[in-house]
């Protein structure tokens, strides 16, 4: 029996600075492993450089525990046909994995219901891969619809 159990992680969550890049880069590279997908550096660069900007629409949240960057979120409001209020998308969530299983995935994404209430978002939605583990808390917050995903790429638009 262990006398002495770990001590609870303190767990920040805050929006990204430019020190972060390291960070955040070994976990994206993370994130596009999982997901099975190479991302071209010049998006890496560009993707990094509209989270930091604060006059893009994309913004990203960084989940800090015990002063190791431990996960991300990536998001963006916009303008939906279906509402009035903007609606938010989800479109990346990581958590590196010596973290997982700690909350942190349910916190970043709390983090998003919380901004949502504040800042009049109608609607926030995500889409993942339908044997994703995290799936089991995604269906903590919301149910997954019915509706089926059609993705064309063109050429020369990266």
């Amino acid at each position: 029996m262990n006398a002495n159990p770990m001590p609870e992680r303190t767990i920040l969550l805050r929006d990204p600075m430019a020190a972060d890049e390291t960070a955040w880069r070994e976990l994206w590279s993370q994130y596009n492993a999982f997901y099975q997908v190479t991302i071209a550096e010049a998006i890496t660069a560009r993707t990094w450089q509209r989270i930091l900007d604060p006059a893009s629409a994309i913004f990203g949240r960084l989940a800090v525990a015990d002063g190791d960057v431990a996960g991300f979120s990536v998001s963006m409001p916009h303008e939906s046909t279906w509402t009035i209020a903007p609606v938010c998308y989800l479109e990346d969530l990581f958590v590196a994995p010596k973290f997982r299983g700690q909350g942190i995935g349910r916190r970043l994404i709390q983090d998003l219901v919380d901004r949502a209430a504040a800042n009049g978002w109608s609607r926030l939605y995500w889409h993942t891969r339908a044997r994703n583990p995290a799936r089991r808390l995604y269906d903590e917050f919301a149910k997954a619809d019915d509706f089926v995903r059609y993705r064309r790429t063109f050429p020369g638009t990266t």
